[in-house]
């Protein structure tokens, strides 16, 4: 009886070394993190968001897309971790001004901080650098610092806490551009991170152009779909649509989308 079968070798179709375009990241930065989880829940991906974090900016941020550049922090140790690291020229003890400095436009650093805000993952200086080397955001599962400051950047910053520590009391930067965790999500450098006021997905960089297209495609039928709620009709047969609510939709669209009137607007009389 045979109870384990095991392959000669292993083929995962998964590409991780697709480059996504900067065409497919302005699709994404419009698609909603609704029709993104969906579609990647449809695909297998069953929690792609990152649980916890808050846009430092709040109803100021900005949608975007970007190319997931990592950082890799594990516990600070005292002996190593000193003051006597921070140097006016690179050293191996303090990689996140490399890290920094390595960004390309269109990047996103994205911070394991190993869910730990007891001390900043980073503070304003350098995401001011991140914004001048042409970042679309930074992420941590950890803390920032400067948070008022930041908050006002054009550059959206996510993070489940704000405090003044200095992150080497707590945090050695010990690798760049390998696979992370991130508030429980696997990240690997060139992912898409899709960010909101409402939060962040990862989209795996394979998938990116094929979702961007159908999330694109959802987000307008769920658009038309919410105005015949809005205007009084029943769940069922319209959400989720049933082919004729489907058909209703295309008719919608070949008519030039004119406005369906809503109950709501008039106190839902």
């Amino acid at each position: 009886m045979t109870i384990h079968q095991y392959a000669d070798s292993y083929d995962n179709s998964a590409n991780r070394n697709v480059r996504v375009s900067d065409e497919t990241l302005s699709k994404l930065a419009r698609c909603s993190s609704g029709s993104l989880t969906t579609q990647l829940f449809k695909r297998g991906f069953r929690q792609p968001a990152f649980v916890g974090l808050k846009a430092m900016s709040g109803p100021n941020t900005k949608p975007f897309a970007g190319r997931a550049y990592t950082m890799r922090f594990i516990p600070a140790r005292e002996d190593i971790d000193t003051y006597g690291t921070m140097t006016t020229k690179p050293n191996g003890d303090n990689l996140q001004w490399q890290g920094v400095e390595q960004i390309q436009p269109g990047d996103v650093l994205v911070i394991d901080s190993r869910n730990d805000p007891a001390a900043a993952s980073a503070g304003n200086i350098l995401v001011t650098r991140l914004l001048a080397r042409g970042a679309k955001a930074i992420v941590t599962d950890g803390a920032l610092r400067d948070g008022s400051e930041i908050a006002a950047l054009p550059l959206p910053a996510y993070a489940r806490e704000i405090t003044a520590t200095t992150r080497i009391s707590y945090h050695h930067v010990a690798d760049l551009q390998v696979p992370i965790g991130c508030a429980g999500i696997a990240v690997y450098p060139g992912d898409v991170i899709v960010g909101d006021v409402d939060g962040l997905t990862l989209v795996p960089a394979h998938l990116a152009e094929e979702l961007a297209e159908v999330c694109l495609e959802q987000d307008d039928i769920e658009n038309y779909l919410s105005m015949r709620i809005a205007g009084g009709e029943s769940l069922w047969g319209v959400y989720p649509p049933s082919p004729e609510a489907v058909a209703g939709y295309k008719d919608w669209v070949a008519s030039g989308r004119p406005a369906i009137p809503s109950i709501i607007a008039n106190g839902g009389n």
